[in-house]
């Protein structure tokens, strides 16, 4: 019998990964919520050299999506909006992650926050689809840019080691390098102290190692001296370094003014530890399990309101450790959700 020869089917055709751009590259979130299939194009620097009008112009082709997080506030309003111009003329459809709608530092009206809401406003009339990370932050993107936001959970960056227990009463503050969003630095810590030990435990508190505190900070010194409270200098190399940390503390308290999102609240939640946080961000959409206290650019620190806050995450229940199989569960919806972002910005862009 003769076979009989038929044509051969073609293939059909292996789709590439989409290419990213994340800005920065390097960050910790936006490694957690990047897709499995796409590749991360470089170069890993700071800034980034996607914020260079000429790399840009020159890499476009090298692109399907560009995503910025952030790394953007070395810019002035013109190199922004001259920047944005480049995106649009270019073609490389932007996506914009909004973490901070304000700055920590400074009041209304400072040349700081009025360069942030310009770098905002340019980028949310240029972005192809713009996400954020509370409702609130969504809510508040809609009033004073009329964008719409897409909601993505902050997902878990790194699951507790075992065998690590916390010391029972121990109130944590990591100053880290003192930069200018950790304000009023002694007063934090005098409120801090004090609500520690109002409720029975005592204070903790980290410092960067390249911390010159004998000229920044000899109060703190004397503190530590004179037995008041303990002083550490540390810094943790990855998540999972900051969540041990986190692990061996009651209490931890963020120092930093009020934001519309925190990853410590993020890093705490994973080690099972109370966190004090400052009012007036976006904290208690995160987790509900924190506590408030007053620490805004405009009003400054509420000593007051610290050691209340302190006391009250002293004497309350220790929070469970999440469950990491819905962590894990999430983190995957997160990437989802960042993948059919890509995809559908990429397709428009090839349908032009």
């Amino acid at each position: 019998m003769t076979p009989v020869l038929r044509d051969a089917v073609p293939e059909e055709p292996t789709q590439r990964p989409l290419r990213v751009a994340t800005v920065p590259f390097a960050g910790r979130y936006e490694k957690a919520v990047l897709p499995d299939d796409v590749v991360r194009i470089g170069p890993d620097a700071s800034p980034s050299p996607w914020l260079d009008l000429g790399h840009l112009a020159a890499h476009a082709d090298d692109l399907d999506v560009l995503h910025l997080h952030g790394g953007y506030g070395h810019l002035t309003v013109p190199q922004m909006d001259a920047w944005t111009a480049e995106v649009r003329r270019s073609g490389v459809p932007l996506v914009v992650t909004v973490h901070d709608l304000r700055p920590p530092v400074g009041p209304d009206g400072t040349p700081m926050r009025t360069r942030h809401r310009s770098h905002l406003r340019a980028l949310l009339t240029t972005a192809e689809v713009v996400l954020t990370l509370t409702p609130g932050a969504a809510d508040e993107i809609a009033d004073r840019f009329g964008r719409t936001a897409i909601v993505v959970a902050h997902p878990s960056l790194a699951a507790p080691t075992p065998g690590i227990g916390r010391e029972t009463r121990l109130v944590g503050v990591h100053l880290g390098r003192l930069g200018p969003e950790v304000a009023e630095p002694v007063e934090l810590v005098r409120a801090a102290l004090s609500g520690a030990v109002s409720g029975g435990g005592r204070l903790r508190v980290d410092v960067h190692p390249e911390v010159d505190l004998g000229a920044r900070l000899p109060e703190l010194l004397a503190l530590a001296q004179d037995g008041e409270l303990e002083l550490v200098r540390s810094w943790e190399a990855d998540p999972a370094g900051w969540v041990r940390h986190l692990q061996e503390l009651h209490v931890a308290v963020l120092p930093q003014r009020s934001g519309p999102l925190s990853t410590w609240v993020e890093l705490c939640r994973d080690a099972g530890t109370r966190v004090v946080v400052p009012a007036g961000g976006r904290h208690e959409q995160q987790w509900s399990d924190v506590v408030l206290y007053g620490n805004d650019p405009g009003t400054g620190l509420d000593a007051a309101s610290l050691t209340s806050a302190v006391v009250a995450a002293l004497t309350r229940p220790v929070p469970a450790r999440v469950d990491r199989a819905w962590r894990a569960e999430q983190l995957a919806a997160v990437r989802r959700v960042h993948a059919q972002v890509y995809g559908q910005v990429a397709a428009d862009h090839a349908a032009t």
